[in-house]
């Protein structure tokens, strides 16, 4: 097959990876490039003595390639849009597409789904999409219009928010800017609760998504309880803690717009036979100050780590708070305890949370092991994509 694209040649032996379908190549792999490559461009990989083995976008960086295909194929318009089409198929089938209960949902969850470097979200009429690569990013444009001819009508606005999400070496200035219509600011429905979703503003893509099913459970826990959410953000479980009957709910939060966010949620929804205060303040200071009467607690703490290089204190960081926590909870508590830190392993974070218990000297059983829901999925050549990470303990 003659090609477009320019080739890299990989070292000896560095094609084991790709032989397991593995979705990033890193620089170190490469032994030479032929013709000049820019950042974002589609390349061809080799193998030393000359096989093909995948094609993906170039990037200046340790991950030097992302794998969008193993199979020798023009990547074009309907490349992607077979691509896309199949992720819309999935949620389809996981009964997103069209459910009046929950309208917030990831449509593409990068090599989850095979599109290394992007993300796509949906909040009831408004999509996100958010570029990882520089070679996603070229592509939004084919990928908004994709959007438009798989939803229709239903999608009044299609925002590109990855001005803070392209790699730093990049010689661009990205603004984050809408590919269709412009509304900053939707209402969306999980599981019949109601959020305010601030697409432009907001942190990540406007919503963590990915805490959908973890809200749900928390919900079978909070029956006349009293319930602390920390890292609270705009308050998924405070809600989804008052929708389960919680008596009590304080959501604490370092910032004043989050808490407002929160409380407006709140006010949102017809669960409001209950106590609740939003406290701006330092989650870590609340913690060390914490009052010994919470039945339960959530922590979800944004990431600690997002490189090996700090993953020593990201290891303690958790510790540290599982271990305030835990010293605190009420005998007969449940803690809720997350990380979203990719490069902290499962096994890690349960060490963390084990000498956690250690420390505080209360006998701890596991109720729940966490992760991210089915919308999220993993490749499964590619376990890096399991990034949540979280566990429900029963506290004596």
């Amino acid at each position: 097959m003659t090609s477009q694209y320019k080739k890299i040649i990989l070292k000896s032996g560095k094609e084991k990876s790709l032989e397991r379908f593995h979705p990033w190549i890193f620089s170190g792999a490469i032994k030479q490039i032929i013709g000049q490559v820019e950042e974002g461009d589609i390349v061809e990989v080799f193998s030393n003595k000359g096989e093909y083995l995948a094609t993906g976008h170039y990037q200046i960086g340790s991950i030097a390639v992302r794998i969008v295909s193993f199979e020798q194929t023009e990547i074009d318009f309907g490349f992607w849009k077979n691509k896309i089409q199949k992720a819309w198929q999935l949620r389809s089938s996981l009964d997103l597409t069209n459910n009046t209960e929950t309208d917030v949902y990831r449509l593409i969850h990068g090599e989850g789904d095979g599109l290394p470097g992007l993300i796509i979200d949906i909040y009831a009429d408004c999509a996100v999409i958010q570029a990882h690569s520089i070679g996603m990013w070229l592509c939004r444009m084919e990928f908004a219009r994709i959007l438009t001819e798989i939803f229709g009508e239903k999608l009044v606005a299609i925002l590109d928010k990855s001005e803070s999400t392209l790699p730093f070496k990049a010689q661009i200035e990205p603004k984050n800017a809408f590919l269709l219509g412009e509304k900053k600011q939707t209402i969306v429905s999980e599981y019949g609760s109601k959020f305010i979703v601030d697409i432009f503003e907001g942190q990540k893509t406007g919503f963590f998504v990915d805490q959908r099913e973890n809200r749900k459970l928390l919900e079978k826990y909070c029956k006349d309880k009293k319930v602390l959410n920390t890292f609270c953000y705009t308050g998924g479980f405070s809600v989804a803690a008052l929708k389960g009957g919680a008596h009590t709910v304080h959501s604490v939060d370092s910032s004043q717009r989050a808490t407002e966010v929160t409380t407006k949620n709140i006010e949102l929804n017809p669960y409001h036979n209950a106590q609740c205060e939003q406290i701006t303040t330092d989650a870590f200071d609340y913690l060390n100050h914490l009052p010994d009467d919470y039945d339960v607690i959530v922590l979800d703490p944004p990431a600690f780590a997002k490189h090996t290089d700090v993953l020593d204190k990201a290891i303690k960081g958790y510790r540290n708070i599982n271990r305030k926590a835990m010293e605190k909870i009420k005998p007969g508590g449940i803690l809720f305890t997350f990380s979203c830190s990719q490069v902290v392993s499962k096994e890690e974070f349960r060490k963390a949370v084990f000498s956690a218990a250690i420390l505080a000297k209360r006998n701890v059983r596991i109720l729940h092991q966490l992760t991210q829901p089915e919308d999220h999925p993993i490749n499964i050549y590619h376990l890096e994509g399991e990034y949540l990470k979280g566990l429900a303990l029963y506290i004596e």
